[in-house]
């Protein structure tokens, strides 16, 4: 009798140390599973076993609290029970093979703080209502096939610090509300389609370190307000279609660590602006990452 008291037990412990997340939250694990090829993944699941030793997969409190699948050999669409977890704060996609367009229930993730989507072959628009991810710090989704416009809501997340979406088809003008997203320190808009002027409103970004928005169709002429960006050390404008850059005389006295731009267009007098203490980056520009 002991003994048996004994197993018992041992397997009620057991059973109490198993992740006990809500079934919603692991349908929708091995919806994603089963989406994405899971069979074929680098560092595959069982998903039989307790969701705690999926590979990638972070449980806190009974609840999935990150998923990182970063080059897992991913193949396949993001399913839309996405929206499922309700307490995750770090999603990592990157560097994979998901097609298909991004779920809207991805924007019912309301304590996300990361999320990389970066090279994959996502196309569609990027959800209408993308400002409701507003605990989000980490935005980044370069290198994939992204069309329609950078919605007006993306200036909705307060907190935004890095924002990439460069290396896309995204057209139609940059949103002023990118103005109110104070905190940004890193934002990428390079090799898109983007057109019409560089809104003033940007140069409230008094933190931001990197503006990178080469290779798109942008025109006008570059605000007077980036005067104001004190903090910046990238800045990459080259290959775009501004009748003037001027007011970049007021960022004379910054000390960039790389800066590109036109040297070739002869319609302004750009080339006479001196920037003694500027190195001038002659290499396009590229994203920090193994390809």
């Amino acid at each position: 009798m002991r003994k048996i008291l004994c197993y018992v037990w041992v397997v009620v412990s057991a059973n109490l140390m198993m992740a006990e997340i809500p079934k919603a939250e692991r349908t929708a694990l091995i919806d994603i599973f089963k989406a994405t090829n899971g069979d074929n993944w680098t560092n595959t699941w069982d998903i039989d076993a307790d969701v705690s030793n999926w590979y990638g997969v972070k449980v806190v409190n009974d609840h999935v609290t990150e998923i990182n699948l970063f080059r897992n050999n991913l193949n396949g669409i993001i399913p839309n029970s996405i929206g499922a977890f309700k307490e995750l704060e770090s999603l990592n996609l990157a560097f994979n093979g998901i097609t298909g367009e991004l779920p809207t229930e991805i924007t019912e993730l309301p304590r996300l703080r990361v999320l990389k989507l970066e090279m994959n072959r996502i196309k569609g628009e990027l959800p209408e209502n993308i400002g409701a991810l507003v605990e989000l710090e980490e935005l980044t989704a370069f290198n994939n096939f992204l069309t329609g416009d950078i919605p007006d809501t993306i200036g909705e997340i307060k907190g935004l610090k890095v924002l990439n979406l460069s290396s896309n088809s995204l057209k139609g003008s940059i949103p002023k509300s990118v103005g109110g997203l104070v905190h940004l320190e890193s934002l990428g808009l390079f090799e898109n389609s983007l057109e019409g002027a560089i809104p003033a409103e940007m140069g409230n970004l008094v933190k931001l370190k990197e503006l990178v928005l080469a290779n798109n169709q942008l025109g006008g002429e570059v605000p007077i307000e980036f005067g104001q960006l004190a903090s910046l050390e990238v800045f990459q404008i080259q290959n775009n279609k501004f009748n003037s850059v001027k007011n970049l005389e007021a960022m004379q006295s910054h000390e960039f660590l790389v800066f590109d731009y036109d040297r070739e267009d002869t319609k302004t007098d750009f080339r006479t602006v001196k920037f003694n203490k500027t190195r001038m980056a002659d290499t396009k520009f590229e994203d920090d990452v193994d390809n």
